[in-house]
């Protein structure tokens, strides 16, 4: 199929595998004692909850999501009356019955075509001590990775504030996945901090079990520099904290998988914050021989079983898991890839280079990939592409269930939605996920 056609516009999609731009009140939800109030219509913050986290590895609210997130539940009267008094009430109540530490108010489309004046509102409450930030996230701005930055930025400017004290080496600012998007994001927040912490450094994670909440979301200006790990998601962010706060940021666009891209990552991060590696290597050393220690194990199986098993594969998820699973399973597995779609709708000022990542993406391997949003288009390339003798294996979402049963293959979900797994910790990254992801492929194969 043509390029142009396969992206071609279109009015809709199916099958969508991103929410819209207020989705990020699961980013306010993921801080701990973050409270995110949605200024918008009655159950657009509730669907983004079950698109991005209930089914998409049944991930839980947490504290402040799903049915106990507050909402203004605009309607007909505040369209034509205007909401101001609506949202007032509820950001009174809001900081009367929920305990945090921080509010963010969330506007959606409603919200912002009736064009009240959240800022104004909000300012009062900042004016009277209370952590209240407002972010304008109407689904018509883009998607819930667009939502994300917006409510990042908002929190830094409204609550973060001005610094001009010392900065502390070795803290980093870590700009990774998107909370309860990345269906792993949990377990990969703890195992990326593992292994930076293991280097010798000291992490701010802003989201999940291993922050800190408010605490690090002020130390932010603190930090040496910022790590954002990812093809274009936070790149934004960390040029704009270079701006503000005078602080360099280190690109890492791929996520490391594996013991290879591991140790590199951990060396780059080392070289650029100019610490002594010392800790690093001993870090490296101890990792890198337990990595080896289990796939040597892992090899009798792959040896015996080597006829039966995938040889080309296909990946179909968000720029960052698809970037990296791609290439870790075929610059350190040695599997052949076949067809590589990216369904975020990446910005198109980002996409060249995400291209040029994939024409150099293992030694003597280059590959296009495609950007394609609609499942329809998608599930005719999975079925199209040439999978050979060996069974098709496909890295995708439950969307992608019935073309890869209908092919017989064997489909490994990776990515938003995934309705097939309950997931609580799990990590497809670092040195200890590859082993993890390792199993999940080769297990899908013995069943």
């Amino acid at each position: 199929m043509a390029e142009s056609k396969k992206n071609k516009k279109s009015n809709s999609i199916v099958h969508p595998r991103y929410g819209c731009a207020i989705g990020a009140v699961n980013t306010v939800a993921a801080i701990p004692r973050g409270i995110p109030i949605g200024n918008c219509g009655p159950g657009c913050a509730d669907k983004q909850y079950f698109m991005i986290s209930f089914e998409n590895g049944f991930q839980g609210a947490g504290y402040s999501g799903g049915g106990a997130l507050p909402s203004s539940n605009l309607g007909e009267n505040e369209i034509v009356f205007g909401g101001h008094n609506k949202l007032d009430d509820l950001i009174k109540s809001s900081l009367k019955i929920m305990d945090g530490d921080l509010f963010v108010v969330l506007t959606g489309c409603t919200g912002e075509l009736i064009g009240d004046d959240i800022g104004s509102i909000v300012r009062r409450y900042q004016d009277e001590g209370y952590p209240v930030v407002y972010a304008d996230t109407a689904g018509f701005k883009g998607n819930n990775l667009i939502g994300h930055e917006i409510v990042v930025k908002a929190i830094i400017d409204q609550f973060v504030g001005d610094f001009n004290g010392e900065k502390q080496k070795g803290l980093i600012n870590l700009w990774f996945e998107i909370p309860y998007f990345h269906t792993n994001w949990r377990g990969d927040y703890i195992e990326l901090k593992r292994v930076l912490e293991g280097a010798g450094f000291c992490v701010n994670v802003l989201f999940g079990s291993e922050s800190k909440g408010i605490e690090e979301w002020k130390s932010i200006p603190k930090a040496q520099f910022n790590l954002v790990v990812s093809p274009w998601v936070g790149i934004e962010t960390v040029e704009y904290l270079q701006g503000k706060y005078n602080q360099p940021f280190l690109h890492i666009p791929v996520i490391p998988i594996g013991e290879e891209q591991t140790t590199e990552f951990v060396r780059k991060v080392v070289a650029f914050a100019g610490i002594d590696n010392k800790q690093a290597e001993a870090f490296i050393k101890i990792e890198s021989e337990r990595y080896y220690y289990f796939l040597e194990h892992f090899s009798e199986f792959f040896s015996e079983y080597w006829f039966g098993l995938p040889a080309r594969f296909t990946t179909v998820g968000d720029a960052a898991y698809n970037l990296a699973i791609t290439k870790f399973l075929t610059d350190q597995v040695g599997l052949i890839p076949v067809k590589q779609i990216i369904t975020d709708n990446t910005p198109d000022k980002f996409r060249e280079k995400i291209r040029a990542l994939y024409r150099n993406i293992s030694e003597d391997v280059s590959l296009e990939v495609d950007f394609i949003e609609d499942g329809y288009l998608i599930e005719q390339e999975v079925k199209n592409a040439d999978y050979g003798s060996s069974v098709p294996l496909v890295l995708a979402s439950s969307w992608e269930a019935d073309v890869v049963k209908a092919l017989n293959g064997l489909l490994v979900p990776i990515g938003t939605p995934i309705t097939s797994e309950v997931v609580l910790n799990r990590s497809y990254i670092g040195y200890h996920g590859a082993l993890t992801l390792l199993e999940r492929v080769y297990t899908a194969t013995v069943k």
